[in-house]
């Protein structure tokens, strides 16, 4: 009886998110089809606000100097820019690299601040040093290794001019710059392209909810000091804040148009360290709104922080018990064959068709929406769909995408026994950068 209750239940939920992954991808799909004219517009904006731009840059030599170029270069009004690079706690040359970026001639008269900070409080630590300086209208963010687009930060702007008292925030999308790199990098590459292709523009099309990334947006100098700026410490300060600006009634509007290219992990042990930080993060940050889904508050923070409970804990635990039961059965059939007496833990009736058959149903389903996402998403970028990219895809399902269950499980455990053993949570392993 309990192993019955257990499958349906499984099965079940496994259907509940195919749903709801279902609906955002129609969403998405609608939103492309409205916005799938080529021409762009680029004309002038009726207001330029001055922008304070930040880059946090802990130990960055490798790269630092190529982004604040990129960001020295973007298509914005030169007197409306004020650019803060921060050397955090550095032991390397990234300093230097800054200083030798603003001596450049082409660089001369433009508004330029360097600070070797030797502070604390990580990267949401700097963000609130620079917002004691910053003199922009707007705070804009890259981090290291993000290079903007010519255009990244006038799209930006663009979007929330269109309604400012509303839109306090807007973000752009980040692409991979490494993407060929190696097989971690090309599945990296598939992850962020559905990431944002479908799942953050799904979600703004249909519910208004944006998401801030780490690095390629924007925010009202004025409203992040009203909620009292970043928090220190945190792991995943973008979450973090993102739930603020819900909180407060506010929309981090999408600017689709945005592009910022940074470079992503090239090594397996680089990647596990960067998601395995932001999925604690995460985790810290939904735990700590939970509070906000049986209250009175904004409906958008209800439904997100719904969204992200079901994701890291329903639908997660849901396909470990579905990868158990199936390994469970799959060692019975062996066993069988040896000992006669031992039975499938997991069916239905005697001959364990039915289950079977619902297991095999179950996982071809997921396959076909993890692939039909992906296809979505490439489809919807110039140069990303062929036939290379499917191949990839099926690939990537039975290795790279069972990487996000395992660093799941992972991070809520050590989440858990920072909270036994009174340790710090907040300290990770740098991403380590290439040169390119």
């Amino acid at each position: 009886m309990v192993s019955q209750f257990l499958m349906i239940f499984t099965l079940i939920s496994i259907w509940i998110s195919l749903v709801w992954g279902v609906v955002i991808l129609v969403s998405a799909v609608h939103f492309w089809l409205k916005h799938s004219d080529f021409k762009v517009d680029k004309g002038e904006l009726p207001y330029y606000p001055k922008v304070t731009i930040v880059v946090p840059a802990h130990n960055e030599d490798v790269v630092i100097s190529q982004t604040a170029q990129a960001i020295l270069n973007m298509n914005y009004p030169h007197d409306k820019v004020e650019l803060l690079l921060f050397a955090d706690n550095c032991s390397d040359n990234t300093y230097q690299e800054c200083l030798a970026v603003q001596a450049m001639p082409e660089y001369a008269g433009r508004n330029i601040t360097i600070i070797n900070r030797k502070g604390t409080g990580g990267k949401a630590g700097v963000l609130n040093d620079a917002l004691k300086m910053a003199d922009g209208e707007y705070i804009c963010i890259y981090d290291a290794d993000a290079m903007p687009e010519t255009n990244a930060l006038y799209f930006l702007v663009k979007e929330v001019m269109k309604d400012p008292e509303r839109r306090v925030a807007s973000f752009g999308r980040n692409k991979t710059r490494n993407a060929k790199q190696n097989f971690l990098t090309r599945c990296i590459n598939q992850e962020i392209v559905v990431t944002q292709r479908v799942h953050h523009v799904g979600m703004w099309h249909l519910f208004k909810i944006g998401r801030i990334p780490g690095t390629n947006f924007i925010i009202q100098t004025e409203f992040v000091k009203s909620i009292g700026g970043w928090r220190n410490g945190a792991l995943t300060e973008d979450t973090d804040i993102s739930f603020k600006i819900m909180q407060s009634g506010k929309l981090i509007a999408l600017a689709y148009n945005s592009e910022a290219f940074q470079q992503e992990p090239e090594t397996l042990k680089s990647y596990y360290m960067q998601r395995k930080r932001w999925a604690k993060g995460n985790y810290e940050v939904v735990i700590s709104n939970f509070k906000h889904l049986f209250g009175k508050g904004n409906w958008r923070v209800k439904l997100e922080v719904a969204n992200y409970s079901c994701i890291f804990f329903w639908f997660n635990g849901a396909i470990v018990l579905s990868d158990l039961i199936f390994f469970a059965n799959v060692l019975a059939i062996v066993l069988h064959i040896f000992f006669p007496t031992v039975q499938i833990p997991f069916a239905f009736d005697a001959n364990n068709i039915y289950i079977a058959q619902l297991m095999l149903f179950n996982w071809l389903l997921m396959i076909g929406l993890y692939l039909l996402q992906i296809n979505v998403a490439l489809a919807s970028q110039f140069g990303q769909a062929t036939s290379k990219q499917i191949w990839l895809a099926i690939l990537s399902y039975f290795s790279y995408a069972q990487l996000f269950i395992i660093v799941s499980l992972d991070s809520l455990w050590s989440i858990i026994m920072d909270k036994i053993l009174h340790r710090e949570g907040t300290t990770w392993v740098k991403t380590k950068r290439f040169a390119e």
